[in-house]
């Protein structure tokens, strides 16, 4: 169900970015522990394994009371481009959007 972990060429490009070096909601100001990346999206039962579906997050945020899935969906979602998208034609993503947004009440 949960698909396989990051490709060991993908991991390293990912370790190369910046980005994935902090946690993407520090904004928050509550951040505690390591670092670490969530597949925010499954697709047919299998994590979307691709660098825009994988955000940074501390432990807080991931692994503990700190974790807002939809908040980390719609990250990641920010994140994709279209051509991204259309590799997963059976999800409306443009619905996950509104959805998203209307349950954050942004």
């Amino acid at each position: 169900m949960w698909g396989e972990p990051i490709p060991p060429k993908m991991r390293a490009e990912m370790d190369s970015m910046p980005y994935y070096h902090k946690c993407v909601r520090r904004y928050e100001g509550n951040c505690e522990g390591r670092i670490t990346w969530e597949h925010a999206w499954i697709y047919g039962s299998r994590k979307i394994n691709e660098i825009w579906a994988i955000i940074p997050l501390c432990e807080y945020h991931h692994l503990r009371e700190g974790l807002n899935k939809p908040l980390n969906q719609l990250i990641a979602l920010r994140r994709a481009t279209p051509e991204d998208l259309a590799k997963y034609p059976k999800k409306d993503w443009k619905q996950e959007l509104r959805y998203l947004i209307a349950k954050l009440k942004l």
